[in-house]
């Protein structure tokens, strides 16, 4: 199994459980790492065989600038179930970081996977 990322994805939409919060649309930045196997798209050359990693970015920046979720729990579990259902992928793993939710802290968010975790 093969690995595709898409690193430092920043989105801008409303999440968190405070007032201020859900009035002001904050970045959320993601990094993903999605299974597939690129021997087909290798062998052809064909963007039709492989996992189109620009279609999987314009989705997700879709579906999260028109999210608005409490928590980015939430926010994360959608945003795999998106690219599991829609895309046929195996196995993600999602980093959501909520750059700013603590005051002292450079980072803060979620870090998930779901699916069969592939053997590389």
């Amino acid at each position: 199994m093969d690995i595709i990322f898409l690193r430092g994805l920043n989105i801008e939409t409303i999440v968190g459980i405070f007032d201020w919060e859900r009035v002001n649309r904050r970045i959320v930045v993601l990094d993903l790492e999605m299974a597939t196997d690129n021997r087909k798209a290798a062998a052809s050359d064909a963007i039709v065989d492989a996992l189109d990693y620009s279609a999987v970015s314009q989705r997700i920046v879709s579906f999260v600038e028109q999210s608005n979720f409490f928590l980015v729990e939430t926010l994360a579990e959608r945003i795999c179930e998106i690219i599991r259902s829609e895309f046929s992928v195996p196995w993600v793993r999602l980093t959501l970081n909520k750059k700013g939710a603590i005051q002292d802290a450079s980072d803060v968010g979620v870090i998930i996977e779901r699916g069969d975790k592939p053997c590389l």
